[in-house]
């Protein structure tokens, strides 16, 4: 009886287990370059909803969670363009050397082709959702890749442009159920949003160290002094805005007998924790990361929000 080579035999044996891992290995670092886990920021979206007592209609609640999705497809886009513009300063960083494009385990055409897929079924559900809310993502989109492109280059506005990306968020939760948002809610947001983007950068800083220009040409313009000014600034501002916002007379009309006010100490302990894992733990450089690996500062956050919701619709 004829016995094939043993040779063939291994060969036809792990030929499609070699492509099976192959094509699971691309797929997992697609996924890495999407970052679904940055997909918790989309959390903003829902601001307008809670603020305006609409948490209790069902219509509104659908346009808001739709609204959350097309954010979820779009800021993966961006995350993917915004890595293929990065990659070969990301090879000098590091932790980001080891993400798929700059180390070589995912192609640019793969992540680009994926990026466009993603940011046009985004805008398609937005164009479909709310022209309004549409104009808002196309325009989170444009910052993006401009920002991506030759934006972040450009001292302080590159922070700016991080942060907008959260106000982009929440102005764009309002539009799509069609109620208007306080400025109060945009203030607090953009500060609130300068102060993780201002952290952000710090943290790159002083992870790199007199290599930092190295990596991010544009960290030669700041030095942990400057942004521990800015920060102190913005975490000032932050406080004292949510503080008024919260004794403001567009609170008192809005939720009549509400005490918005005793949420106070929440917001203060969070942001006061915040500045504790910056300083002392060396963190910063991953708001969604640290959140969900500080138990303190993901109870403070889930206690405020608990907070704001009892308050407001009890």
């Amino acid at each position: 009886m004829p016995i094939s080579p043993q040779g063939a035999d291994t060969d036809s044996l792990e030929r499609p287990i070699e492509i099976g891992t192959r094509r699971n290995s691309l797929l997992w670092a697609l996924i890495e370059t999407l970052r679904p886990q940055q997909w918790v920021k989309n959390g903003f979206v829902f601001a307008a909803l809670i603020f305006s007592q609409s948490l209790t209609r069902w219509d509104r609640c659908r346009q808001v969670l739709l609204g959350a999705l097309v954010f979820c497809l779009i800021s993966s886009a961006a995350y993917a363009l915004n890595d293929i513009f990065d990659a070969e300063d990301d090879r000098h960083h590091p932790i980001k050397k080891s993400r798929p494009i700059a180390s070589g385990r995912l192609s640019a055409a793969t992540a680009g082709f994926a990026a466009a897929i993603l940011g046009t079924a985004g805008l398609i559900e937005a164009w479909k959702l709310n022209i309004a809310f549409f104009e808002v993502a196309a325009a989170y989109v444009a910052v993006n890749v401009l920002y991506s492109a030759f934006l972040k280059r450009v001292p302080l506005l590159d922070v700016f442009i991080v942060a907008a990306g959260f106000l982009f968020r929440v102005v764009a939760g309002g539009l799509v159920i069609g109620v208007s948002i306080s400025p109060w809610l945009i203030v607090c947001t953009t500060l609130l949003a300068l102060f993780i983007a201002l952290s952000k950068r710090r943290h790159e800083l002083v992870l790199l160290g007199s290599h930092a220009s190295e990596h991010r040409a544009i960290l030669a313009n700041y030095t942990p002094y400057f942004l521990d000014q800015l920060i102190s600034i913005v975490t000032a501002s932050t406080v004292v805005s949510y503080a008024l916002y919260t004794l403001s007379p567009d609170v008192q009309n809005k939720f009549p007998g509400k005490r918005l006010e005793i949420t106070i100490p929440f917001v203060l302990f969070g942001i006061f924790r915040y500045l504790h894992l910056i300083h002392h733990e060396e963190q910063g450089g991953d708001p969604t990361k640290s959140l969900f690996t500080d138990p303190v500062l993901l109870s403070v956050v889930l206690i405020w929000a608990a907070s704001v919701i009892f308050i407001i619709y009890l």
